[in-house]
């Protein structure tokens, strides 16, 4: 650590807990701690010092890991639940976590979680261009033209989603592989459709997938997957 001490937002990045401007929203927020009192921006790290984030201890060298959790239902991706409970008070894991993209309230499946800011901000970076795939059970039954619709693109948001791969499971469900990453973009584009989502789950996250796990369970990611995972990412 340098003599005169590392600035707080240097620090948090350095711990892989996230991007240095990531950290400042953190400190805005109030969820940064340093010696039990709330950090400020330009708060200096001196040797000793304990950093916590959301009650959790921060050190540089903490080991990186890559979680695999199956979200349930009604858990929130948040920092603050606002009346609902969030993954990272659910899950209670030891070290920092932040999300790899989200999933809404009423959305379960696949979720990944980190500490490495720089994977993290990898996969952002370029996930309008990798795959995850979903299992959606709609209102009522699907139809040919519905599959069509959905995979050649629908006007959402003041744009046209990208095409896609559609395909029908049963009477009134179908899997969904999108390449981009659109606000609740699936229901909305079932809604443009003429119907409703009763349930949505994500099953896959590029080579990531759920693998037997149960609800409301996680795994660290095995070295294999890691390695395609970045081999993607290049």
């Amino acid at each position: 650590m340098e003599e005169q001490g590392i600035r707080i937002n240097k620090y948090l990045s350095e711990a892989g807990i996230c991007s240095r401007r990531k950290a400042d929203e953190y400190i805005a927020q109030g969820i940064v701690k340093v010696n039990g009192q709330p950090a400020e921006k330009g708060t200096k790290i001196m040797p000793g010092d304990q950093v916590y984030v959301r009650n959790q201890l921060v050190e540089i060298g903490n080991p990186k890991v890559v979680l695999a959790f199956y979200k349930p239902r009604g858990l929130v991706c948040s920092t603050r639940g606002q009346g609902a409970e969030t993954v990272l008070e659910y899950l209670h894991y030891p070290l920092p976590l932040y999300y790899v993209g989200r999933l809404d309230k009423d959305s379960e499946g696949l979720l990944l979680l980190t500490n490495d800011g720089d994977l993290a901000n990898s996969i952002s970076k370029a996930g309008n261009g990798h795959e995850k795939e979903y299992e959606v059970v709609v209102n009522k039954p699907v139809t040919p033209e519905f599959i069509r619709q959905m995979g050649n693109g629908v006007p959402i948001l003041d744009t046209v989603t990208r095409k896609c791969r559609v395909v029908q499971m049963g009477s009134r469900s179908f899997r969904i592989v999108l390449t981009q990453g659109l606000n609740r973009q699936i229901r909305r584009m079932c809604e443009y459709c003429g119907y409703r989502v009763r349930k949505l789950k994500r099953v896959r996250v590029m080579n990531i997938d759920l693998q037997g796990l149960k609800q409301g369970a996680y795994r660290e990611l095995e070295e294999a997957e890691l390695q395609e995972l970045q081999k993607r990412l290049q």
